[in-house]
């Protein structure tokens, strides 16, 4: 499939959207099917999530308007036809991302351990929960959640941890368990750093022809302006997330900040009876497993807030896998894609102005707090931190209990 046919096609259908009705929107879909040719009617049905059958009816009318007149065929009056799927089985979104998540792999209760997750064995599974849903509308379901074909990546040297699979089995029952109480459950990660200025962001946005916008053909740094660091914090149950857009070094102090600052703003009108918090996070990094301070700045938060503090870290080569890489930052980066990121405001706003189909809402603001480096956690700190580690793992799995006083 044409990559680039299926994004003219989105395009136009965005722009025509509003001012379609049912039958226009299938003769349009038509037209444009016909006119890419040999594999149109794919390319329409997933750039628009018209059915292919929908389409097939629109190319059969056009047939019949050279014979009979235009008004003879009748239109569906407005909210006629039948619902979607997702409206009939509001589950059925959960349920199929359950079984193509990765951090359900190796999972022994999945019906789909040892078999390939084609939509074929997706829709059997889906079929056996009591679903009627076909192969074609499985890919139509896992596009608009934003997955896609992908084969392996030869990224990883070595043999992975033998525990990895184990590990990701222990962060899924977590996940559950904390909110099956209500307790709150966030994924956080440091984005990558960006230059602010007039500097050339990739990915295209349209533009009257000719008048594209123009950027600096040297990517130097501007010393007044710098670099960011997008610190995130996606909250996993309510599909909402909180970037503080740091300008000093990305530290531990900066990230335990970040996750105060969503707490503060966010966390605490989401779960006001909240008593425990789970974060899930990468092994390394200014969240890593072995920095010490990350673990003191995270004591000072349990103390301030009186919550108790679980986290799990993913093994090591498994960082993307974060909830937050795929449900956060990627929508970021398309949001700004061709758009230079020219000012500390443009960057927040284009932030928090990200959004999708499911949902997500996103707040931001500019931290223009110092964050040193260097900073050392002796012994005697370390052993101050009231650090329990869990049986398994627990150098990537441990909770940090609230002290009477800091």
């Amino acid at each position: 499939m044409s990559r680039e046919s299926k994004l003219i096609v989105q395009q136009k259908y965005t722009i025509l959207l509003p001012i379609l009705d049912e039958r226009s929107r299938r003769l349009w879909a038509a037209v444009e099917a016909k006119a890419i040719g040999r594999g149109g009617i794919s390319i329409v049905s997933k750039a628009t999530g018209l059915s292919r059958t929908t389409i097939h009816q629109g190319i059969k009318e056009l047939g019949e308007t050279t014979l009979l007149k235009i008004d003879t065929v009748r239109t569906r009056m407005k909210g006629g036809g039948r619902k979607t799927i997702t409206t009939s089985n509001p589950n059925i979104l959960t349920d199929l991302e359950s079984l193509v998540d990765p951090t359900t792999r190796g999972d022994p209760e999945s019906p789909l351990r040892w078999t390939c997750k084609s939509t074929r064995q997706l829709s059997i599974a889906l079929q056996h929960k009591g679903y009627n849903i076909g192969r074609q509308k499985i890919s139509e379901l896992l596009a608009g959640l934003g997955y896609s074909l992908q084969a392996n990546r030869k990224i990883r040297e070595g043999s992975a941890h033998p525990d990895r699979d184990g590990q990701f089995r222990y962060i899924y029952g977590q996940v559950q368990t904390f909110q099956i109480g209500n307790q709150p459950v966030i994924s956080v990660d440091t984005k990558k750093k960006e230059l602010v200025g007039d500097f050339k962001n990739n990915g295209k946005e349209w533009h009257p022809k000719g008048q594209a916008e123009t950027v600096q053909v040297h990517d130097f740094i501007d010393k007044n302006l710098g670099k960011i660091n997008p610190y995130g914090v996606y909250d996993q149950t309510a599909n909402i997330g909180w970037v503080s857009v740091g300008i000093d070094h990305d530290t531990s102090a900066f990230a335990v900040e970040s996750i105060r600052r969503w707490w503060n703003r966010m966390g605490k009108q989401s779960y006001p009876e909240a008593t425990r918090l789970l974060i899930t996070a990468d092994g390394g990094g200014s969240n890593g497993y072995r920095i010490r301070l990350w673990k003191r700045e995270l004591q000072q938060f349990a103390n301030e807030q009186n919550l108790e503090i679980s986290v799990c870290h993913f093994p090591p080569g498994t960082s993307k896998w974060n909830k937050i890489e795929h449900r956060m930052f990627n929508h970021i980066s398309m949001n700004w894609r061709g758009k230079p990121l020219s000012s500390h405001e443009v960057i927040v706003n284009l932030i928090a102005n990200t959004t999708t189909r499911q949902g997500l809402e996103i707040q931001a603001e500019i931290d223009s707090n110092s964050y040193p480096k260097g900073i050392k956690v002796t012994d005697a700190q370390l052993e101050e931190i009231n650090l329990i580690k869990a049986d398994f793992h627990g150098e990537w799995n441990y909770s940090i209990l609230p002290k009477c006083s800091s």
